[in-house]
Formats: C-alpha cells, structure tokens, sequence
C-alpha cells in the first residue's frame, strides 16, 4: 500500500475507507481521501499511540490491517501474472496491452474485506429492469425505498463498500417474486471491472444467478467476464491494433476525452511493453 492522504483519489483510499468503517468510523465508502476520512485517521492514530499526522502510511497500514481483520487474509481470490498471460493468449493481443487495459480499466480490487465482490447497486437500473418484467415500478415507490428505487440516474444515494449490499438485499427482499432477485442482480456492478448484471446472459453466462455465482470467486473470474464483455461488444480488435481512442470511446463512452482514457491507456502500454 502506498503512503497515501488528504485529497488522494485512489483505490487505496477505497480500500482504507473500508477498514475505518468495519472499525465504525462514519466515512462513506468511496475512493476520495475527504474530510471526514481525514478526521477518522487521525483519531484512529490518536487511539493507536500513532503519530497523528492524518498520513496513511506504513506503520498506521500495518495497525488499521491488524485491527480490521481484514478478510481477504490471502491472496487466492486476486488477480494473478498467469491470469493475464491466459487472457493475451485466449483473445491474440499483446501482454503489454492486457496490463495496460488492466490498470486502467479495472477497479483497483474487485473484493472487499469481508471478502464479498465489490459492488454497486444502480436504483435507476433496477427500475428499468423491473419494467423489463412487465412490473410497474412506481406501486413501489415509498419513504422506505427512495434510496433503491428511482427513474432517474443520481449519485447521492451511493453508500459504498458493505453498505451496497444491504441496498441490493433491500432491492432483492421488496418481493418474494423471483423476477426482483434478478432485476436487482441485474441493476448491479460486480467485482473488479464491475460489469453490469445486465450483461450476464448477453455475453453468455445462463443467467445472472451463474454469473453472481462467478463474481464470487475470484478476481480472475471478473476478467473472465470482462473478455466476454468485449468481444460480445467488438472490442477486441481495437485493443489487438491499439487504436486506444476508438477503444475508449466504446468502451467507456463520450467522457472518455474529458477523462483522457485514451491517453492513459496509451501510457500504460508504453510502460508494460519496455
């Protein structure tokens, strides 16, 4: 882990934020070294006979790792150097470029430390999906599910890490009726490149319940997913010829100019293929 503080985005601020919770810190679960993270630190240092500088490193790693119990005790769910090379060899590109997309599109961990895939639930999706089922999503529209179910995309009700769980599990349990379990399986980002549960019988898995099944393996599963995401899209071939501004645009859409995707996946290849 990095040194990192106040004002860093990073997934390893996503991954401190996780612990301060699990230690019942209020922070929200999110990748922005913020205020309140800031706060949280300090205390945590003040409480640990640690120099209080609000600066994550080494030695306050070691003692958040150790009070948290982390979860993810060994390495067997995260991605490994073979998955990578199966990966170049079963679609013909470039380890180089498989690193590289790696490092720019993947989520920095797909598990959290209780060891559950990283997720997060879109209420705007599950609506969609609902009706998908010819289920009308306003009968269950109240004050108890504003937070799961909505029309319209917003932001504000992303809580992060384990709390996601219990928006899902809140989505899942607002009917017995299988076809909720699946709309909101299917309005959910799974693990390290966070492919929508949407996509799951699209790219070829039999249902979402199989691909659920798979999220909870291993980070190596999620590639997996992910190479089936981009030939069922036609991806591949723009990553086999580098055209990163053709690729990032498909892939990650209009904001990937604003973003500079293009330009990051380019540098990252530069680094891997010396």
């Amino acid at each position: 882990m990095r040194t990192i503080k106040l004002g860093v985005k990073s997934s390893e601020v996503y991954y401190l934020n996780e612990l301060l919770a699990k230690l019942n810190y209020s922070v929200v679960v999110s990748d922005y070294f913020g205020v309140e993270t800031d706060k949280a630190v300090k205390d945590f240092q003040l409480k640990n006979n640690l120099v209080v500088d609000g600066v994550v490193g080494l030695k306050t790693w070691t003692t958040l790792i150790e009070k948290g119990k982390a979860g993810l005790s060994s390495n067997s769910k995260l991605l490994s150097e073979k998955n990578l090379i199966d990966f170049s060899n079963n679609y013909d590109l470039e380890l180089a470029v498989v690193k590289a997309v790696n490092e720019v599109e993947s989520g920095g961990m797909g598990f959290l430390v209780d060891g559950r895939p990283k997720i997060l639930f879109e209420g705007h999706i599950f609506w969609k999906e609902l009706e998908k089922r010819k289920i009308n999503p306003s009968t269950y529209v109240n004050a108890n599910t504003l937070d799961i179910l909505f029309k319209n995309y917003t932001r504000k009700f992303y809580l992060g890490g384990t709390a996601e769980y219990t928006r899902l599990e809140k989505a899942i349990n607002l009917s017995p009726d299988k076809n909720f379990s699946d709309a909101a399986k299917c309005s959910t980002s799974w693990n390290l490149y966070q492919i929508m549960g949407f996509n799951a019988i699209p790219i070829g898995y039999q249902n979402v319940d199989e691909y659920v099944e798979k999220m909870y393996l291993n980070e190596g599963e999620s590639l997996k997913s992910f190479g089936m995401f981009l030939k069922k899209n036609k991806l591949i071939g723009f990553l086999r010829n580098k055209k990163w501004a053709d690729f990032a645009s498909k892939y990650n859409g209009p904001a990937y100019k604003t973003n500079k995707y293009d330009e990051k996946l380019m540098k990252a290849y530069a680094k891997f293929s010396s």
